[in-house]
């Protein structure tokens, strides 16, 4: 075989159907969130705006969270020096963990390196603990999710997205008696819309089914204390395991979940993506902790607040352009262009003319002829810079001659 001819073909075809992924080059600048540095393929360097970051508070760059880091630093060096349970166990992780327990009233938590591996590991562990375990999964879950169940040796049952109707049509066809699991998110990221917790909660109680709820574009954002959707609307109680992330509102690196002592110490024991990994650094471990508990305080409500406001804003203008905008009532604003090669046009002459970078999204994150700009305001986003961008889409979306007022589902 000729495999350097293979590996052509294959991003070759990338090229052809406009969705090929281009790395820009940027330098985020302590203290100037959302701003940053981009190097252009030719060296020079150029200010622009970020203005698709998943950093949604900006605490990345907060100095509470730089300040438990530096600490943690200072006191301890950089790497954990191996996994959980070989070394690799500090006061810190345990801090963290102690700190994501109480921020969704669990009983216990763990960390792994990424709210990708959290959800894998575990899904995939399940059936390990639960012998003929069938899972029923939303259709529109993350690839993480999806990766993990479809490692899970096991039944795996595929609802209609948010469609409780259809999910208590799969349960009731199964035997009464076999355990079960619901995996679902609260918010899903690509349409910014929110899952009926409360509906799966009830069907849940009903079939005698565990529940798995993915809170990584929540947690920090929603609720009085930053417990996600599910605190917000008082059902945290009612999730067995709930998945969240560091690297988001949090700002900083790795991912978790949150369920009774037992579920987590069954976890741990039996996961090998938590196992046989190396645990996040002690200052990581510290800057989260740090982060969590400043988001949990007044002084973060008022953080959910503004960011809050600044994506109403955004969507209120872009509509009133006639932008077709999917607004589901999250922090999340989807702009729908419909064309691979379009939606990469669009972020390629928002960023090189008007300094705004926001990354096109294209299939497999989105289904074929649904591609996007996903624009994620933060607290820092002003109403200078909001203007800034709305003036921008205004000026393409006429130079580029597409649809106005198309309604979104």
């Amino acid at each position: 075989m000729d495999y350097s001819a293979a590996l052509d073909q294959a991003i070759g075809k990338l090229h052809e159907e406009g969705r090929y992924r281009t790395f820009i080059d940027i330098e985020r600048r302590k203290g100037a969130f959302p701003r940053a540095v981009w190097t252009r393929p030719d060296g020079t360097e150029t200010e622009i705006t970020v203005w698709c970051g998943n950093d949604y508070l900006g605490m990345g760059q907060h100095p509470v969270v730089l300040d438990a880091m530096h600490e943690a630093l200072d006191a301890t060096g950089a790497g954990s020096g191996g996994t959980r349970n070989i070394s690799g166990t500090t006061v810190y992780h345990k801090r963290l963990e102690a700190e994501i327990s109480d921020l969704h009233r669990k009983e216990a938590a763990l960390v792994f390196t990424s709210a990708y591996i959290a959800n894998d590991a575990t899904l995939s562990t399940l059936r390990k603990l639960f012998p003929g375990l069938i899972i029923y999964s939303d259709q529109l879950n993350h690839a993480s999710m999806i990766e993990g169940i479809k490692r899970f040796d096991g039944a795996k049952r595929i609802f209609r997205h948010n469609d409780p109707a259809h999910l208590r049509e799969l349960l009731e066809a199964d035997d009464p008696a076999a355990p079960k699991l619901i995996a679902f998110e609260s918010i899903y990221s690509m349409d910014g819309d929110f899952g009926p917790i409360a509906e799966i909660c009830d069907l849940a109680e009903e079939f005698n089914a565990l529940t798995y709820l993915d809170e990584v574009h929540a947690v920090g954002m929603y609720g009085r204390r930053g417990g996600g959707v599910s605190e917000r609307d008082g059902l945290a109680h009612r999730i067995d395991i709930i998945n969240g992330t560091l690297g988001k509102a949090f700002g900083v690196f790795g991912g978790y979940i949150a369920a009774s002592a037992r579920m987590v110490d069954a976890i741990r024991s039996y996961a090998p993506g938590f196992i046989f990994t190396t645990s996040i650094p002690p200052a990581v471990a510290a800057g989260a902790a740090a982060s969590i508990a400043f988001l949990k305080t007044a002084e973060g409500q008022m953080l959910r607040d503004q960011q809050q406001l600044h994506a109403r804003i955004l969507k209120m203008r872009l509509r009133g352009l006639g932008m077709p905008i999917n607004d589901h009532g999250s922090h999340i604003v989807p702009v729908h262009v419909g064309h691979p090669v379009h939606c990469k046009a669009l972020s390629d002459m928002l960023l090189a003319d008007f300094g705004i970078y926001v990354q096109p999204i294209n299939f497999p994150t989105v289904p074929r002829g649904t591609e996007r700009l996903r624009f994620t305001p933060s607290p820092v986003h002003d109403a200078k810079r909001i203007d800034q961008l709305v003036r921008a889409m205004d000026h393409l979306w006429s130079q580029c001659k597409l649809n106005r007022s198309v309604a979104v589902a």
